[in-house]
């Protein structure tokens, strides 16, 4: 194995071990996933997967690949953690319904369609940081270390 499939291993690694803190939180902790966390997981099976490819056929485009599923993971990452801050509104099929412009019918409604967990709301946070904002600086640096693995591999590939 060369330095360039070591390096997307490693990144792949990472992210297997984000996926697994997910479960874990989950399975063991208890803690249902919104919409938006199972979105966010998603980019981290692709990269899983990619580094298994790697592994097989070291294609340096595989590496982009990975950090762009990094980087989309981290957007998602992003725009969750504005959700549960406030500073934009989520969709309406997994944040909670405002009332005020609802008969009680169509809030009824609403609620029926609504998920148990919503994601506006912050299930876990540690130094201030949410689930998602944490998994988004997470991703962001896998994305980098995905492109240190494409920078080390030759050209030729």
């Amino acid at each position: 194995m060369n330095g360039f499939q070591r390096r997307s291993l490693g990144a792949a690694i990472g992210s297997l071990v984000l996926l697994l803190g997910a479960f874990a939180f989950q399975y063991i902790g208890g803690m249902a996933p919104c919409p938006l966390c199972i979105t966010q997981r998603w980019p981290h099976a692709v990269a899983i997967a990619l580094a298994v490819l790697i592994v097989l056929l070291p294609v340096r485009f595989f590496a982009l690949l990975g950090a762009g599923a990094m980087f989309v993971g981290a957007g998602v990452a992003a725009w969750h953690t504005g959700i549960e801050r406030g500073w934009w509104k989520g969709p309406e099929s997994c944040t909670a319904p405002d009332a005020s412009n609802l008969s009680s019918g169509e809030l009824l409604d609403r609620l029926m369609q609504t998920p148990p967990v919503l994601c506006d709301q912050v299930a876990w946070e540690m130094f201030g940081l949410s689930m998602a904002s944490w998994n988004g600086l997470a991703s962001l640096i896998l994305g980098f270390l995905w492109l240190r693995a494409y920078a080390s591999s030759s050209a030729s590939q």
